[in-house]
């Protein structure tokens, strides 16, 4: 009878683990046999969280640098004018000008400029910040034991739009000295915040293909054939390639005319680039991104419709920077404008998809 009854409680305790080794879910022993090539497909939903940083721009015109002014016309100079400054015999006589009704005061007599304030500066409240996109993701993970895996990251390389932030202004200031043959006139300050470009008032300031691969080391809670459901985490580095820039058109056009301001200078026509006049020079504008690593963690899970097909969903944050650069160059002058920004992206990285192990 004892021998009866320990048959029978033998043969119960060992019918969870019979029934699971045949059982239709999967046909696999606890821990054993796992499945180590896994690939997914699915939505990738990018939703960076950085924002604009300050342009830096660089000039050729360095500060203190003298040009002749040429020809000016007399609404220009009022305009520019520094309206901190005293009056003087100049400034009547420019006034003067204007009252007779003369338009332009000729090279003849607007004689040469020390120029300040064009060399460098920040423009702070301007920037560019990366907009949201949603492209196909492609996951695969390579299983060294059933919870620990190197999942690659990637996708189709979806163009991302730059939203432009602010207006970006160049602070010219100028000491202008007329001359009146052997009359020696006092100097006229000049003062003002040039506008080159509404980086906000165009659409999309620019935008970018964005080729960013990751790695990652991931551990997977639970085990293979036990449980269906199997949380995530992982840890690892992304890589961040961006090319096809393109830039606004219209914003492209406003730094041409700002390529013309500096090269007016250059050639000694200072007057026309408070005017908004083409010189002789051709620019060209270029603009670039650097390549830039980051670091990426990743929470997630799995969930097995049976032992090849399951549902994946994630959530990733890169800590993810690189820096845009603006040049304004032409053959003549070469380099006119160089302008810099850090583009903080930090995205959120939002994944379901669909699987398949092997």
């Amino acid at each position: 009878m004892k021998k009866s009854v320990l048959c029978i409680a033998a043969s119960m305790a060992a019918l969870p683990m019979l029934s699971h080794a045949d059982s239709p879910y999967f046909s696999l022993k606890d821990g054993d046999g796992f499945k180590r090539f896994s690939v997914s497909v699915g939505a990738l939903h990018v939703m960076p969280q950085g924002k604009a940083q300050p342009f830096h721009v660089d000039t050729s015109v360095k500060n203190g640098e003298t040009a002749k002014v040429g020809d000016i016309s007399i609404d220009a100079v009022k305009a520019n004018m520094d309206p901190a400054m005293d009056p003087n015999i100049s400034t009547w006589f420019v006034g003067l000008l204007d009252k007779l009704g003369t338009s332009t005061l000729p090279a003849g007599l607007s004689g040469t400029a020390e120029i300040n304030g064009l060399q460098s500066w920040d423009n702070q409240g301007t920037g560019l910040e990366a907009d949201d996109v949603t492209t196909l993701g492609i996951m695969t993970n390579y299983f060294f034991t059933d919870n620990i895996s190197l999942e690659m990251k990637a996708g189709i390389p979806p163009e991302v739009d730059l939203n432009g932030k602010g207006k970006i202004y160049a602070p010219f200031a100028a000491i202008a000295t007329p001359e009146l043959g052997i009359i020696d006139l006092p100097e006229i300050a000049m003062k003002n915040s040039l506008l080159i470009t509404d980086l906000e008032a165009y659409g999309p300031a620019a935008s970018a293909r964005a080729w960013t691969p990751a790695a990652e080391i991931q551990y997977h809670f639970g085990k293979t054939g036990v449980n269906k459901f199997r949380p995530y985490v992982g840890l690892g580095v992304m890589y961040a390639y961006f090319n096809e820039l393109e830039m606004n058109p219209q914003i492209e056009k406003d730094l041409i005319a700002a390529g013309h301001m500096i090269a007016n200078i250059k050639e000694g026509n200072a007057g026309a680039s408070l005017e908004g006049k083409p010189s002789k020079a051709n620019p060209k504008v270029d603009l670039e991104a650097t390549d830039a690593f980051a670091p990426v963690a990743t929470v997630g899970f799995t969930y097995d419709f049976n032992d090849k097909w399951f549902a994946v969903g994630s959530v990733s944050y890169a800590h993810l920077q690189n820096e845009t650069t603006i040049t304004v160059t032409d053959a003549t002058h070469g380099e006119l404008i160089k302008s810099k920004a850090d583009i903080e992206v930090n995205p959120i990285l939002a994944y379901a998809g669909i699987g398949m192990r092997f």
